[in-house]
């Protein structure tokens, strides 16, 4: 399985079963998996989501959106209950409107889940981390 460093963004190869040894980069050292959403930007993003051997969680969100600072303590308690299974990222429309516009993000918050760089569900709008978590099991 491959994983991105959220650091220096280099493919390190993981066995599945070493993801709970808390794997770091070969190149910077850095903890692969985080317990905390991973920020990212127009140049990192399509490294992130296409070459990550785990979905990838992103949150569409704005700086000024009211619910999407609502959301951000439960996309932290998100990304720590899946760690090693799902990575949680956050992308900030205003400082990547590339991303944004290339995946036609018209409101924030929206949540979309990447596997191999595909989107494969999207939902709109703030969540609960229970109906979030549900929603997660449905993908």
């Amino acid at each position: 399985m491959h994983l991105i460093c959220p650091v220096c963004l280099t493919r390190n190869r993981v066995p599945p079963e070493r993801l709970g040894e808390g794997p770091k980069c070969g190149r910077c050292a850095a903890p692969l998996l985080r317990a905390h959403p991973l920020v990212l930007d127009d140049a990192s993003f399509s490294t992130y989501t296409a070459h990550s051997g785990l979905p990838v969680l992103v949150d569409f969100w704005a700086t000024w959106c009211a619910p999407c600072r609502a959301m951000a303590p439960v996309l932290e308690q998100a990304a720590a209950a899946l760690q090693g299974r799902v990575l949680v990222a956050k992308l900030d429309v205003d400082q990547a409107p590339a991303t944004a516009n290339r995946f036609s993000i018209c409101s924030v918050p929206t949540l979309a889940v990447f596997k191999h760089g595909k989107e494969v569900q999207r939902t709109s709008g703030a969540l609960a981390f229970g109906p979030l978590m549900a929603w997660l099991k449905s993908i």
